[in-house]
């Protein structure tokens, strides 16, 4: 088992050095943030159990938005993939199914992105009444 850790933090840090070398430490700065609020917001249930929000919004300046853009969807799921490895890292578990909303936004603090969570509580599909047949 401490083989396959030592491997996935080789293959995370791989990222983020291509990041850093594609877009000037910006996403590294991003993944340590979204990990940072992770973290923050973690809640001890029961032994054993830490639960963590399971939504995290990301406002990007329109540059960066534009400059991750480009790179297409691998992007998005690096960054998911790198918060999931994080969670498991610290046996967090999911307040429900694993969503990154990010969207363009001109009131961030830092000039650059910011991040914030919450619970998104899971929807299901007995929540919405059957349709008179």
């Amino acid at each position: 088992m401490g083989a396959l850790s030592a491997l996935e933090k080789a293959l995370e840090h791989r990222w983020e050095a291509l990041w850093t070398r594609v877009l000037d430490k910006e996403p590294v700065e991003l993944l340590d943030a979204l990990r940072t609020e992770c973290d923050s917001n973690a809640v001890v249930c029961a032994q054993g159990r830490v639960l963590v929000p399971n939504a995290y919004d990301v406002a990007l300046t329109d540059d960066v938005h534009e400059e991750l853009t480009r790179q297409g969807g691998r992007v998005g799921q690096a960054i998911t993939d790198s918060l999931i490895r994080h969670a498991e890292r610290h046996g967090y578990e999911w307040a429900g199914p694993l969503a990154v909303h990010i969207a363009t936004s001109r009131d961030v603090p830092n000039g650059r992105f910011s991040v914030a969570s919450r619970v998104m509580p899971h929807v299901s599909a007995r929540a919405f009444p059957l349709a008179p047949g």
